[in-house]
């Protein structure tokens, strides 16, 4: 039995440490918001936060979250959670969808870094693949939230 804080809920799970956490997260917690895709943390639809960091988690063994923070899409409701959910939907962001989760999660991690002012553009920060290739969108979506929230130096590179 571990225990694992998820969404601001604590959870005690009985699960082998090495079983992925998304599996943990889907399987045992019924939390469905992260997705499988590439199973080798290439893709990002599998993205969740553990104490604030963005990880894959199809290939985070679940016992390096024992006594920690997971946050996933479905507890990702802040101020800045809200208003990237919300700009995804106004600029219809999503065309498939499958991916989106993964990238509001990436798109969340990295607009709370201390470093996000950066020059560089957000196609160069953010490393999810969408199949669908909406990238224009999603580089759109994040440099609004950005601006609105008062970032200063995140551009979308156009």
């Amino acid at each position: 039995m571990a225990s694992i804080t998820v969404n601001e809920q604590l959870a005690t799970i009985d699960v082998a440490g090495e079983k992925p956490l998304l599996w943990a997260l889907r399987e045992d917690l019924g939390l469905k918001g992260a997705k499988y895709g590439c199973g080798v943390g290439l893709c990002g639809a599998c993205t969740v936060l553990v104490d604030g960091q963005a990880v894959r988690a199809c290939v985070t063994p679940v016992s390096q979250a024992y006594d920690k923070t997971v946050t996933t899409i479905e507890g990702l409701d802040d101020e800045l959670g809200r208003r990237l959910k919300n700009k995804w939907k106004a600029l219809k962001v999503a065309q498939c969808g499958y991916c989106q989760t993964g990238q509001i999660m990436s798109a969340y991690h990295l607009l709370n870094q201390p470093e996000q002012a950066s020059p560089e553009p957000i196609a160069q920060r953010l490393n999810n693949i969408c199949r669908c290739g909406t990238y224009v969108r999603i580089h759109q979506a994040v440099s609004e939230v950005s601006a609105e929230m008062g970032a200063r130096g995140l551009t979308d590179g156009q």
